[in-house]
């Protein structure tokens, strides 16, 4: 069965000539939603996408009626095909998962987001070694400055319990047990 989804951003815009051209591309049924494309949640388009069939087409008149990024075309087709379905765009005849055709073009497509994604990992990592090289930390500032460290341990050595000395500096007992980690890990091994 050929279904259609028609989308508009706003309520203002209107689904009439969208659902024209899906009739005439003889969709038996057309869901429509009228929800910006960068909303999370699609209630239309996640039904549909649920109860979908095996040989069942997803027709669209554009892809941006569908997805917003390659990204998300690419989870919507993964779906799509996980049913043994299709999708199909009008105006974009190559976005046609029922030929072999469309199917190696969205192949392409995934390649490409991943090595895109690849890329950005990359990148985002060669940076965090280029700051940390140049002195800048990561995570969260510590609680306890060193001189705080160091009177965390002389209170504990003096027989005072962690969550005294905790509440003494207003932190987490963890945060002491931490500080007391870190110190037993900097002795030198005899």
């Amino acid at each position: 069965m050929r279904l259609g989804y028609a989308r508009v951003s706003t309520e203002d815009q209107r689904l009439d000539l969208q659902r024209t051209r899906l009739n005439e591309a003889g969709c038996g049924r057309v869901f429509e939603e009228k929800i910006s494309g960068a909303a999370r949640q699609r209630p239309a388009l996640e039904q549909r996408l649920r109860e979908m069939r095996a040989d069942d087409i997803l027709v669209v008149t554009r892809l941006d009626r569908l997805a917003r990024s390659t990204a998300e075309l690419l989870r919507i087709a993964e779906v799509i095909a996980e049913k043994s379905a299709g999708l199909q765009s009008l105006e974009e005849p190559w976005a046609d998962t029922t030929s072999p055709a469309g199917r190696m073009v969205l192949t392409m497509f995934a390649g490409v987001a991943e090595f895109e994604r690849a890329l950005i990992r990359l990148r985002t990592d060669e940076g965090r070694q280029a700051a940390k090289r140049r002195g800048v930390s990561f995570g969260r500032p510590p609680k306890l400055r060193t001189d705080q460290k160091t009177l965390v341990l002389a209170l504990v050595q003096e027989g005072r319990s962690i969550s005294e000395v905790a509440r003494t500096f207003n932190v987490h007992p963890a945060t002491i047990h931490r500080c007391l980690n870190e110190h037993q890990a900097a002795k030198p091994a005899l």
